[in-house]
């Protein structure tokens, strides 16, 4: 069933979440292909300006990778998935990777060597199988990210031509609540916008604190309330708040 659009954001009221791939920037066949933007940069500028601060970027990527493609222009973050979260004073939260996060690295990485279209990213606290680029070894990576999972504690999270496995740990959903409780975010109307199944915990979260969720892509079994087609739609949306 087809989600209607939302209506554009009254920034005095919103508190406003974003993912990142797939929502704010199309989703690319290598992470590091995604660059900078500047229409992207002085919109996110222009929200956190009107919103007074409270805009958060909660996303699957480290936090490095979120200031690189976002220009630093964004403190308040959560990274891989809800495991990292920056506070919008500057301080991190982040869990001690898993004690088989180095056997999963590597049982990836030998994986990996067979088909240079398989790229193992390092998260410190996760590690993801990607196969955008060699979709044919989709079948055995599911395999083996399952597999490593139930040998060794680790959380699967599964996505679009990817596998990651995770240090068991907070959501994005969990890291949305707990921006709502800090003081720059509390009493506003929450609203995150997000493409992949892991963005159902944060709007399952932003639905129960009264607020809505935007599913971006086609349409599926959702908490989200809204629903956008692609990530231009999603700029447009936010280009009209006011």
């Amino acid at each position: 069933m087809n989600l209607p659009a939302p209506k554009p954001l009254r920034l005095e009221e919103a508190a406003l979440f974003l993912d990142l791939d797939g929502t704010l920037a199309p989703i690319a066949a290598r992470p590091g292909d995604v660059r900078p933007d500047t229409r992207r940069t002085r919109l996110l500028e222009r929200l956190n300006e009107g919103l007074g601060g409270r805009l958060a970027v909660v996303s699957g990527r480290t936090l490095d990778d979120i200031d690189r493609i976002l220009e630093g222009r964004i403190v308040c973050a959560s990274g891989v998935h809800g495991l990292v979260r920056r506070d919008c004073d500057g301080r991190i939260h982040t869990p001690a990777p898993h004690p088989a996060m180095d056997e999963a690295i590597a049982a990836l990485r030998r994986f990996a060597a067979r088909d240079a279209g398989l790229l193992v990213e390092d998260k410190g606290a996760s590690v993801a199988l990607h196969f955008r680029l060699a979709r044919h070894h989709s079948l055995a990576a599911r395999d083996l990210a399952r597999r490593i999972a139930a040998d060794t504690g680790l959380t699967l999270q599964e996505g679009d031509m990817v596998e990651e496995l995770r240090t068991p740990g907070p959501s994005k959903g969990d890291s949305i609540r707990d921006f709502m409780e800090t003081p720059i975010f509390r009493g506003a109307h929450p609203v995150f916008a997000g493409d992949d199944a892991t963005d159902e915990h944060g709007f399952a979260e932003v639905a129960r604190l009264g607020g809505f969720g935007v599913l971006v892509g086609p349409p599926r079994r959702t908490h989200a309330r809204f629903g956008l087609r692609n990530v231009e739609d999603v700029l447009a949306w936010l280009e009209a708040a006011r």
